[in-house]
């Protein structure tokens, strides 16, 4: 009992420190790249959209360094239903009705919808072999490159160079590392104590633990009347998490996928797509739907961990 509370404490610590540094990491970028005068759209969806999922991406390839490589979809597919089904509720629940009017760019709904499909019909079998990974990295790609052909003219206001930025830029980098090995070690020895999958945990605890950048951004962008940026945050944050980073991991080795995430969370993540899809299409998100959504979550928390 003491070592499951130590180890609970510790994968706290240790998503709290990675989502810490994942900030300064972020925001160095940021300036390190207004410096050279990337374009702001540019900026948004890279570095920006990597300093969200940053977290996700170094469980993951520290996950498979440690030869857990069954965390890797745990935890993407788990942060996915957690970036909707609860991020999203919560929005909709703060915000009674959420209103939304900015366009969105013509690719974003349907790299949102075949990055879903993509993931779940690679990792159906049981496992997301190289060949595939290359597919849905090269999609983010394909992305990028759509981006700038459709985006061309806008450039970032220079900012000053300083060697802080770059400085807090490889401390944050080197406290990303040992947190998510900390984070890894911990979701092992949990593991191992309360006998349930490493992808259990992953999909669960590591999950809503990375996914608290999306909620305090949701949060944030809710109360200052822009629920567009909220919504946009939650469909940019899961493009990137599959084709980012289960496709950029799944380029070093195979990810296997066990039957507790092929058969209850991949569906879920569908579901949750689906629901999204169609608040996307509405433009509007009342009280009760986000109570809906948070619902279903709570079901697939108990539901994974085999309460009924």
């Amino acid at each position: 009992m003491i070592m499951l509370i130590v180890w609970i404490v510790l994968l706290a610590l240790a998503l709290f420190v990675l989502i810490k540094s994942a900030n300064y990491f972020t925001d160095s970028a940021e300036t390190i790249g207004k410096y050279f005068h990337m374009p702001n759209f540019l900026i948004g969806v890279t570095i920006v959209a990597l300093g969200t999922s940053l977290p996700e991406l170094a469980i993951s390839l520290i996950a498979l360094a440690k030869d857990s490589a069954e965390v890797v979809m745990g935890n993407v597919i788990g942060s996915n239903i957690a970036n909707i089904l609860l991020i999203l509720g919560i929005g909709g629940i703060i915000g009674k009705k959420l209103i939304f009017k900015s366009k969105f760019h013509p690719a974003d709904r349907p790299l949102f919808l075949i990055s879903a499909i993509l993931i779940t019909f690679f990792g159906w079998k049981g496992i997301i072999r190289p060949s595939e990974a290359i597919i849905l990295f090269a999609l983010y790609i394909a992305y990028i490159v759509i981006l700038i052909i459709t985006r061309t003219g806008e450039t970032s206001t220079k900012a000053k160079f300083e060697w802080k930025h770059l400085l807090i830029l490889i401390i944050s980098g080197a406290f990303i590392y040992f947190s998510a090995e900390l984070s890894i070690r911990a979701v092992i020895s949990l593991a191992e104590i309360i006998q349930f999958g490493k992808e259990v945990i992953a999909a669960s605890a590591i999950a809503l633990g990375t996914s608290l950048p999306e909620l305090a951004v949701v949060i944030s962008a809710i109360k200052k009347g822009k629920p567009d940026l909220a919504l946009g945050n939650v469909v940019g944050s899961n493009s990137f998490n599959i084709l980012v980073v289960a496709g950029f991991t799944g380029l070093f080795r195979e990810i296997p996928v066990t039957e507790s995430i092929t058969h209850w969370a991949m569906p879920i993540m569908l579901l949750a797509t689906a629901l999204t899809l169609i608040i996307m299409h509405k433009r509007s998100l009342k009280r009760w739907e986000g109570i809906i959504l948070l619902l279903i979550y709570i079901i697939f928390i108990l539901r994974i961990f085999n309460v009924f």
